[in-house]
Parts: C-alpha cells; structure tokens; sequence
C-alpha cells in the first residue's frame, strides 16, 4: 500500500504533531510503564531474573502495540477500503516526526536568539537526554544540532523504512522498540540488566535505516550544497564514535557536511561522559547551524521517501513478473 505512507508524510509536513490529540506514542509510552511495573513485581531482582523480565516487556509491548492498530485497520478496511485508508494514512501521519523535530529544535534557535541563556537551555533541554544546566551557547547548539542529526533516523526514516514495507502496522511495531529503548534502555542502576533486551533490539531494527539515512543525508548534503565530499570523509572515518552502533552514523554525516565537531564529552544524570569528537573544528559551529540542520532533515526525509517508494514499485512489478 503505496497512498497512506505518502499521505501520512505529506500531513507530518503539513501539521507536525496535532498537540490537541492525545499522541499513540505517550500510550506506548504508558503501556510500557505499566507492564515494566507488573513484570518486576513477578520476577526476581537480579542479573537473570531482570533479563528475562526485560525480554518479556520487549514481546509484550511490541505485540500490544501492533495488534490494537492492527485490529483497528481490520475492521475499518472491512466497513470501507476509503474508511480503512484514510484511517491508516492519519496512523502514519502520526507515527512521522518530521515537523515536530524542526519545530522543537528551532524553538532552541529562537531562544539563543534572544540572548537569554536560561531560557534555551531549557528549551533543548526538552529534546535532549543529558544535563543541560552548565551548557554554553556554543553547547545548547550542538546539542540541537546532534538531536536532529540523530533523529532524522530514529523519528523519520526509520519510521518510514518500516512503513514502506509493513504500513502504519509495522510502523507502530519500530515505534515500540523506540520508545521502550527510550525509557528503559540505559546503562544505570535500574535498567541495566531489565533495559538490556530493549536496546538491543533497537540497535538491531535501526541498523539499516540509520545506515541508510547516512547515504541519503549525504546525497542530501550535495543536493543542497553543502560539503557532501567532508561529510562522506567524516561519515566513514567517525560513524563508530559512540557506544551505539546506530547514533553516530548520520550525526558524523551531519558534522561533516556542516564542517563542524559535534559530540564530546556530556553529562548525564549528573555523571561526566566521556566521548569521542565527530567531526573536525573546520569552523565554530554557530546557531544557524541549528537551521542548516533543518535543511538536512527535510531533504533527506523526501529523499528517503521517494527512494523507499520507487524500489517497493520495482520489487512489486519484479514479483508480478516472475508471478506471470
């Protein structure tokens, strides 16, 4: 099915996330807190006992969380294929986020360009993970900078990957494994045994999307004139810099065709984090380099998008043929 991902592309594009509609992602979300609860109160604390529990969140949430949109598109194909269109087009459109990470990271631009330093550290303290109560102006911009680099992949065309070949179906099955990775895949006290199956699985349902997103970011980088030639060097000289096998590959991509470094080391719950540098200090990277990004993402997600769609053309007319 060819017209919902394109149509949920399209309304992502258009609208970003609709704030007046209670997102499936925070449902996700709580479905994930909720089981995390009931699974510790059956199995045991410890190193297996927590694996094991870990493991069973991951079947639980992603079965849960593909067969209540999965049961939906059911019945709506089943009453009308238009009904059951339009509904899994607003799923996809939903499951997208590209808008969404342009505006909550140009929110970070404006508030730099203010000049109060508070009120944009908090503003990318909302897309960011690390402690961002020290960080400098030059500190906020990167952290802007590597969010968006980073989830141009896991918010967008990783998400996209998923629904070219499965629909809003698998689509919502990826944002599962996200979320949970999100939430609980951290190397902390808490989950670091019950978040080890979480991020593994992430790390392996995003290893060709993030790879893929690389390529077509640095096409994207040519296409918009940027340094392509600096951001291939660097993509295949620093793609492993981070403990993830996944998170550097489009953030060196980034880093090189802005002719910036990006990454370091970063504070955490606070805890020091030492990281290796992406990237060569070409020049001081600078807060418009924050809609440079912009750029990279919306041509790389339109990239994708027609690249995905053309190949699932070929293949089907491939599979048609042999058919006949």
């Amino acid at each position: 099915m060819f017209l919902p991902v394109i149509a949920g592309f399209v309304l992502d594009l258009i609208f970003g996330d609709p704030v007046w509609l209670y997102h499936p992602v925070r449902m996700i979300g709580h479905l994930i807190s909720g089981v995390e609860k009931i699974i510790r109160s059956l199995f045991p604390s410890g190193k297996t006992g927590e694996r094991i529990g870990g493991g069973l969140l991951v079947v639980i949430v992603v079965a849960v969380s593909m067969a209540v949109p999965g049961g939906i598109l059911y019945l709506t194909y089943h009453i009308s294929f238009y009904l059951g269109l339009a509904v899994e087009s607003f799923m996809c459109y939903q499951i997208l986020a590209t808008k969404s990470l342009k505006v909550e990271s140009d929110r970070v631009y404006q508030e730099i360009q203010t000049g109060d330093i508070a009120r944009a550290r908090k503003a990318v303290s909302m897309i960011v993970g690390r402690d961002t109560q020290n960080l400098t102006i030059e500190g906020v911009t990167k952290a802007a900078v590597e969010t968006v680099a980073e989830n141009t992949s896991d918010g967008v065309i990783a998400p996209l990957f998923y629904m070219v070949i499965g629909g809003a179906l698998l689509g919502f099955g990826y944002k599962a494994v996200n979320t949970m990775d999100s939430m609980v895949g951290y190397k902390n006290e808490k989950y670091q045994y019950f978040g080890t199956a979480a991020a593994k699985f992430d790390d392996v349902v995003n290893y060709i999307p993030a790879r893929l997103s690389a390529w077509l970011m640095i096409l994207a980088s040519a296409i918009t004139h940027m340094d392509w030639k600096n951001a291939k060097k660097v993509f295949l000289r620093d793609r492993y810099n981070h403990k993830s096998p996944n998170s550097a590959q489009t953030e060196s991509v980034m880093a090189g065709a802005l002719d910036v470094q990006l990454a370091g080391d970063a504070w955490y719950f606070g805890k020091l984090c030492k990281k290796p540098m992406i990237g060569d200090a070409i020049r001081e990277i600078e807060p418009e380099d924050i809609r440079r990004s912009h750029t990279l993402l919306y041509m790389t997600a339109v990239l994708a998008l027609v690249v995905f769609e053309v190949v699932k053309v070929l293949v089907c007319l491939w599979y048609f043929t042999v058919q006949v």
